[in-house]
């Protein structure tokens, strides 16, 4: 077998695969010993303020501990008809602190040794972006959807009564039932998205985006040749050629960040094709796995260029 298939292809959907299974597992033992209703009352306030229900509650609280598994609470909780189509687009983007927060260390490791105090700007920013997203998605919440007539879903009595056995039998039925929808839609999208690459679809998305980029003409050409690594090749190659011109003296330390930040924002539809869409298609259909990915990464976008434009002009 070609190497490359297997680095490239093999291990990462393996990966994701058994990141999702074990995830749905843990969102259908939750819901079936009604343990998420503990795990609601963590969020509690917030999400009354929001006018959302408890499973959102519950899946807001995990994903502080694994956004995965709270995606698979609200595919759980859409299912069963305890969330609107309206609720679960909102409780999409509520998440959005808890689950940048699960992957924050990660990113503040990478940047720091590449840019030094640098860093910790790049990682506060972008913190910043995900709790603007989190506290106007509760605001907006609030406007627009109705108080809910109950806190939230509430089992049956029967379900009630189940004695943990009896749950966990129920929970691993139930995750019978999915799993096979989930590997079969998750592999399909991610060898579709495997094969875009491979034959260049993303290739030509960044060349074209990167001979449209007059309007970054405010940034020095050094900044320009980071955005462009951003693009082709995720944040590894930028945070290298960041770190190069800025220990060289060609970038000011703002000039980094606020490259870094473009970078970030330019590069959002490739990441919510090539990361996003496999993952959420496997626990929502297609048609709503897309619009979940395309309203959370375009205001994942607008939120990061509110910020690098106050960073700009106030820095």
């Amino acid at each position: 077998m070609d190497t490359s298939i297997v680095s490239n292809l093999f291990w990462p959907l393996l990966r994701l695969l058994m990141g999702m299974v074990l995830a749905l597992l843990a969102a259908n033992v939750l819901e079936a010993l009604q343990w998420t209703r503990y795990l609601a009352r963590l969020a509690a306030p917030l999400v009354r303020f929001a006018h959302l229900s408890e499973a959102v509650g519950a899946a807001f609280a995990l994903a502080f501990l694994s956004p995965t598994a709270a995606n698979g609470v609200l595919s759980q909780a859409h299912n069963e008809g305890a969330l609107t189509r309206k609720e679960l687009l909102f409780a999409n983007v509520f998440n959005s602190f808890p689950n940048f927060l699960v992957h924050l260390p990660t990113l503040f490791l990478l940047t720091w040794p590449v840019l030094g105090p640098p860093a910790a700007c790049y990682a506060g920013l972008c913190l910043l972006a995900a709790a603007a997203r989190t506290l106007l998605t509760m605001l907006a919440a609030h406007m627009f959807l109705p108080l809910p007539a109950h806190a939230g879903h509430v089992p049956s009595q029967d379900a009630l009564r189940k004695s943990p056995g009896e749950a966990l039998q129920t929970a691993w039925e139930r995750f019978c039932r999915r799993v096979p929808r989930l590997v079969c839609v998750t592999v399909s999208v991610y060898i579709l998205v495997y094969l875009l690459q491979k034959y260049g679809w993303f290739g030509a998305m960044q060349s074209w985006l990167a001979g449209h980029a007059d309007w970054l003409s405010f940034l020095k050409p050094q900044a320009l040749g980071i955005i462009v690594l951003h693009l082709a090749a995720e944040l590894g190659a930028a945070l290298s050629a960041a770190g190069s011109v800025f220990n060289t003296g060609g970038l000011t330390a703002s000039e980094v960040v606020l490259a870094l930040l473009v970078g970030n924002i330019v590069s959002t539809p490739m990441r919510a094709i090539r990361h996003q869409l496999p993952s959420y298609a496997g626990f929502f259909k297609p048609v709503l796995a897309l619009e979940l990915v395309l309203v959370n990464q375009a205001l994942r976008a607008a939120s990061m260029l509110c910020v690098a434009w106050l960073y700009w002009y106030f820095g």
